[in-house]
């Protein structure tokens, strides 16, 4: 009975032991990214924009469509930056024109990342033919022009909805992580312990999720925020030169029509610096958490501390 409870005391220890690893690695992690700078500004911007888009009914005070007001009023109690020349309220458009510009983001950056995954890892892992192909489709989308692409099939689509763009901005936004992401993989497709799931009879779907996958995190983190990145200044350029649809309510539709009515020159400035100034904001934001990322990361790029 003895030996049997200092075997079970044993194996708890051991357990907790082996725990403990993953365990103090966030714990590192978490201390580090809460006392980097960076990370802490471009995460409070983020959850600030994120809080807007998920309450805007509640923040807003009118209907962002309704032209009930007199065009191209200055800010008052009313109207906190005033009214376009369509007589809507610059803020209530301002507010729930955030959800959009949020969404297409998060959902252009991830689904681009998702795709540079599929194409450059499983590229560098298959080898042969198939790294040929990828390889070959990857730098042809490398070497085209991106803006003039994205402009030619914004226009075939024109007015196609917010599905369209994302698909533009995702297809055009790739090939610069594939190859990046097909680089590591490459430099860790003859280890060890992938040869040893190959021994063990694993699939390749697995050996690529569960083995491969894991030690890349870093580089698909700062991959899909510079996606993101990407994805919110594409967005706000198609649809403020009307490759959008003009009836979605986004920063960058915001944009289209201030220019189309004259913002400036009519007395309204705000319906066009208020936009442009959320969308510098949130670039920044992901910019931010993107440099931070590095920095924990890698500890050749963290700032040296002066020490007392």
């Amino acid at each position: 009975m003895g030996l049997d409870v200092r075997l079970i005391a044993d194996q708890s220890a051991t357990a907790a032991e082996a725990a403990r690893p993953e365990a103090g690695a966030l714990h590192i992690v978490g201390r580090a990214f809460f006392s980097n700078r960076k990370a802490l500004a471009g995460a409070i911007i983020i959850g600030l924009f994120v809080v807007v888009a998920l309450i805007p009914g509640i923040l807003a005070p009118y209907d962002p469509h309704a032209q009930i007001f007199e065009q191209t009023l200055g800010p008052s109690r009313e109207h906190l930056l005033g009214t376009t020349g369509n007589a809507q309220d610059i803020f209530s458009q301002l507010i729930w024109g955030t959800r959009e510009s949020l969404v297409i983001a998060l959902v252009a950056g991830l689904m681009a990342t998702v795709l540079a995954l599929l194409v450059g890892v499983s590229a560098a892992y298959l080898g042969g033919a198939s790294d040929h192909v990828m390889s070959l489709i990857t730098d042809v989308f490398l070497v085209i022009p991106t803006l003039p692409l994205m402009i030619v099939v914004a226009a075939y689509a024109r007015h196609g909805g917010l599905l369209v763009l994302i698909a533009v901005i995702v297809i055009t936004g790739w090939s610069y992580g594939a190859r990046q992401l097909r680089s590591q993989a490459l430099s860790i497709r003859n280890r060890e312990f992938l040869d040893a799931a190959r021994v063990r009879g694993e699939r390749s779907i697995y050996v690529i999720v569960f083995e491969i996958l894991p030690t890349m995190t870093s580089l698909i983190v700062a991959n899909f925020l510079g996606a993101a990145l990407y994805a919110v200044l594409a967005a706000a350029g198609l649809q403020f030169i009307g490759l959008g649809n003009p009836n979605d309510l986004s920063w960058g539709t915001m944009l289209f029509w201030a220019e189309n009515n004259g913002a400036l020159n009519a007395g309204s400035p705000l319906w066009a610096i208020m936009p442009g100034l959320c969308i510098a904001l949130l670039g920044a934001a992901f910019a931010l958490l993107n440099y931070a990322f590095d920095e924990i990361t890698n500890p050749a790029l963290r700032p040296v501390r002066r020490t007392r």
